[in-house]
């Protein structure tokens, strides 16, 4: 397992944030990191996510970001200048797979049938992302899913919360989540940093109670 999913796997949630105003990535920056939680998927869903990514990873060296719902290659580009770590695809296609490959960029593309996992397998990936995880049968499809292939790893994303957290992280194929409930736009738009803060504390604390059964 390479650097960035031993970071992730460590995390075991990685914030998946959707920021449409770049102004407010340096104080939702700052409360992930105090909520014990240095750690972010900005999705590249709006305009700001380029330059939120940046002051991101200029103004909190600490945290460690990707960039995520990325769909062309030139969105790999721009996230990878803005400082992204990793990068992330709701399903699998093969040019951007294919294109950070070829530049050893870490990337993790969204896999919900056999067909997509084969192709990543082929390619030599080792974790894949599997959105939108609840409506596509959640951890039984996964561990149905991971059967034939014991070597592959899976990091659901779509309808985790921290009510069902613990079946996701109980299983053993799942190195993390992605999640957003701490990280709600509304909340963000609303400049409630300190409730985001709280409610990251309490995903790093429910993250250690699951691991520690």
């Amino acid at each position: 397992m390479g650097e960035v999913a031993e970071k992730i796997q460590k995390m075991g949630v990685v914030p998946v944030v959707v920021l449409n105003d770049a102004k407010d990535a340096a104080p939702l920056a700052k409360a992930l990191c105090e909520g014990g939680l240095p750690c972010a998927e900005v999705t590249f869903r709006t305009d700001a996510a380029e330059e939120s990514i940046r002051i991101m990873t200029t103004e909190y060296p600490e945290m460690f970001v990707g960039a995520g719902t990325v769909l062309t290659i030139d969105q790999v580009d721009r996230a990878m200048g803005a400082g992204a770590k990793f990068i992330v695809s709701p399903g699998f296609d093969p040019e951007i797979v294919d294109y950070c490959l070829g530049k050893d960029i870490p990337v993790f593309p969204g896999c919900i049938t056999p067909s997509e996992v084969a192709q990543a397998v082929k390619r030599g990936l080792k974790i894949v992302k599997f959105f939108p995880a609840e409506q596509f049968g959640g951890v039984s499809t996964i561990k149905a899913m991971a059967a034939p292939y014991v070597g592959l790893k899976f990091m659901p994303t779509g309808g985790v919360n921290a009510k069902n957290l613990e079946s996701y992280l109980s299983c053993d194929k799942i190195i993390a989540c992605g999640g957003s409930w701490m990280v709600k736009g509304d909340l963000v738009k609303a400049g409630k940093f300190d409730e985001i803060k709280a409610m990251t504390e309490e995903a790093v604390k429910l993250v250690a109670d699951i691991r520690s059964k």
